[in-house]
């Protein structure tokens, strides 16, 4: 038994330390990156160039998903000032994002009425983090910050250039000083 425990905890140690599967080494922008959407089609994320642009990873059964509410009321108030929110579910921590796109769009618009963009569900963080994670989260790639996403409902902030200017907490909500500075900053 005791040889079975080791073989699989060193298996999935090899498994740990093989890094993301689509690695990347350096990016521009966002605008580099394509993404299917919550109704699985691809998107070019230059769709957004000239925008400010808050990207969220998102989760329907964490005890941070009434964020939701704040985040719909930011978007509505920004829209109209070039200012976009793009939400990527992730089922990387404590299994909080366990439904299908499908579900996971009901979920968001029978809750909380959900109107800006939502994409397909894809890792932020582990072995199999998606691209776009990988640019947002390391200076190597992005130029500007190494930001590990802590959490469901870390936020960054993208400059027009399509450039990450900051990370948020998942704890910062949108309706606070120092995240509503960063984005009057931007405009």
């Amino acid at each position: 038994m005791k040889k079975i425990f080791l073989a699989i905890i060193t298996f999935l140690a090899a498994i740990a330390c093989k890094g993301p599967k689509n690695k990347i080494t350096k990016a521009d922008s966002i605008f580099e990156f394509k993404m299917m959407d919550i109704h699985n089609k691809e998107i070019s994320l230059k769709k957004y160039e000239g925008k400010i642009i808050l990207i969220v990873n998102v989760a329907s059964k964490c005890g941070l998903t009434p964020q939701y509410k704040d985040i719909q009321a930011f978007y509505e108030k920004y829209k109209d000032r070039g200012v976009v929110v793009l939400g990527f579910p992730a089922n990387n921590f404590l299994f909080q994002e366990p439904g299908t796109d499908q579900e996971i769009e009901e979920f968001c618009t029978l809750n909380y009425h959900v109107s800006f963009d939502m994409f397909s569900k894809i890792d932020v963080k582990g072995p199999h983090i998606h691209p776009l994670y990988q640019y947002l989260t390391q200076k190597s790639i992005n130029g500007k910050i190494d930001a590990d996403v802590t959490w469901n409902f870390q936020k960054f902030l993208i400059g027009k250039d399509g450039k990450v200017v900051s990370s948020f907490s998942p704890k910062t909500k949108v309706t606070e000083v120092e995240f509503v500075t960063a984005v009057d900053s931007l405009l």
